[in-house]
């Protein structure tokens, strides 16, 4: 399917929360027909045009003749229960549009080194199997996120309220628009059935962020914490090379320095 016969059809995030959001409004700014769901739609999406919102429940099957067909999904919640999520498949057409899901780095386990999209995945996690049964049975493409951060979910809040450890663990982050566009560029781009990791390219590890943040915004270093877990260290490589995506925010501390800025405002 070409790039400009995408656009024929509309898009549907399903489950428009924190990073649907940002898919929403990126996707409209580049000309996609796109609606949001959600289960409580007059609720959580009244900054959205009433004309498209769609009232979607995975656990409501009455709901589900909502999402219009053929369109493309981008999915973004747990793809949990799998039989559920098998049953809303089997109720659409096959040919109905490309699909993508949005799944985690979490999926390969929290001390596994450096992790590739060759690196297995926990098939006991309930979620990964959803993921791997839209990919293998029906072409979907799986975006792994790394740890989301943005203006309301600021990581020099999580340190200060106490969430964050200081320790020498891997972390992997990304901002919520990075992952909107991502998200976005895959669905445009990748093949059906493929798999790719996102976060803003550079591991860290909690303790330089939180020297880092000591100098740059006098953030309080706890004391260090015994390291428990190694974390794993994300590549983007195919990311870069095959989507040829050019992040927006490759720089964690300037995009947290203006996340502090507008926040103060």
């Amino acid at each position: 399917m070409s790039h400009n016969s995408l656009y024929h059809d509309p898009l549907v995030i399903l489950g428009t929360g924190y990073t649907g959001r940002r898919i929403y409004h990126q996707a409209c700014e580049a000309g996609w027909n796109v609606f949001a769901t959600s289960r409580m739609p007059d609720i959580h999406l009244s900054d959205i045009s009433p004309a498209h919102r769609i009232h979607f429940d995975l656990t409501q099957p009455e709901t589900w003749r909502s999402v219009p067909f053929p369109a493309h999904l981008i999915w973004c919640f747990p793809a949990t229960p799998l039989n559920v999520v098998q049953k809303f498949f089997t109720s659409r057409p096959r040919e109905s549009g490309r699909i993508l899901v949005m799944g985690s780095t979490s999926a390969y386990g929290a001390t596994c080194g450096i992790v590739t999209e060759e690196t297995p995945v926990n098939m006991d996690l309930p979620r990964v199997q959803g993921e791997e049964y839209l990919r293998t049975q029906l072409g979907a493409v799986v975006i792994r996120l790394a740890g989301l951060y943005g203006p309301g979910r600021h990581v020099l809040d999580w340190m200060r309220k106490g969430r964050i450890r200081n320790t020498p663990k891997w972390v992997n982050l990304l901002h919520v628009e990075d992952a909107a566009g991502i998200c976005l560029r895959a669905l445009e781009r990748a093949q059906n059935g493929s798999t790719y990791l996102a976060s803003d390219g550079t591991p860290r590890t909690w303790s330089e962020i939180f020297s880092i943040a000591s100098e740059k915004w006098s953030m309080p270093i706890p004391p260090p914490t015994p390291l428990q877990e190694i974390g794993k260290q994300v590549s983007i490589h195919k990311l870069l090379s095959t989507l040829h995506y050019t992040l927006r925010f490759p720089d964690l501390y300037q995009a947290l320095d203006d996340i502090e800025r507008h926040s103060s405002l």
